[in-house]
């Protein structure tokens, strides 16, 4: 197989799993109609889902394609977050899977514009002792994209103020993981806050479970 065949064979199979994974979130209720969006990492550019399709009728063919420079090949336009996606996807060489999304958990507790500090242990699954809270913007601006790009800075997930949660990853199915267990923290934070301020893991602490994590290869791609 040459490789022009090899490079059409490895798209086609990104395809597949982006539209597998954007089911899956609609499926475990993290995303609804056609909010939130999600990408992967191709050869030159990367997939993202299109903007403004609800997920049953997205398609594989319906999936754009787009460059680094922001430019697309499709029929239909990118998800209007397409910015973030491409910016992330620049400033961390090693993420190959994006997903955000306006969960019940993330978005509720994003509007208090306030960090997730390390009240549970699996805090640390997204890479440090907190999850950053990026400010406000517009979406689909770029200066969203700049605070995103800038919470996201040795994490794997931040909210987004007064909108949502975004989480990046080695592969779509780690990625898929960690949204899971970062809108089961968000519930669990805010359940606590109903009864008053948790107690909080020291930064030793924080740091003895991320050790630990390693390990048991919490951060592999089969997560």
């Amino acid at each position: 197989m040459g490789d022009i065949d090899m490079q059409n064979y490895a798209e086609a199979e990104l395809r597949q799993q982006l539209l597998k994974t954007s089911q899956k979130l609609a499926e475990l209720g993290l995303n609804k109609g056609s909010s939130g969006n999600a990408s992967v990492r191709c050869e030159d550019g990367f997939l993202i889902t299109p903007s403004g399709l609800s997920i049953e009728n997205i398609t594989i063919s319906r999936l754009v394609k787009m460059h680094l420079d922001g430019s697309f090949e499709a029929n239909n336009n990118p998800s209007s977050e397409w910015r973030f996606h491409r910016d992330i996807f620049v400033n961390r060489p090693e993420v190959n899977a994006i997903i955000h999304t306006h969960s019940m958990f993330a978005s509720t507790l994003s509007t208090f514009r306030r960090d997730i500090p390390a009240f549970h242990y699996m805090i640390a699954l997204c890479g440090g002792d907190s999850i950053r809270c990026a400010p406000y913007a517009l979406f689909g601006t770029q200066q969203l994209s700049d605070n995103a790009v800038t919470a996201l800075q040795n994490r794997q997930a931040c909210l987004l103020a007064n909108h949502g949660m975004i989480v990046v990853g080695k592969s779509l199915e780690n990625t898929l993981s960690i949204a899971q267990e970062l809108e089961t923290l968000c519930e669990q934070y805010l359940r606590a806050l109903q009864v008053g301020e948790p107690y909080i893991l020291s930064q030793q602490e924080m740091l003895q479970v991320q050790e630990k994590f390693k390990d048991y290869g919490v951060w592999s791609d089969k997560t």
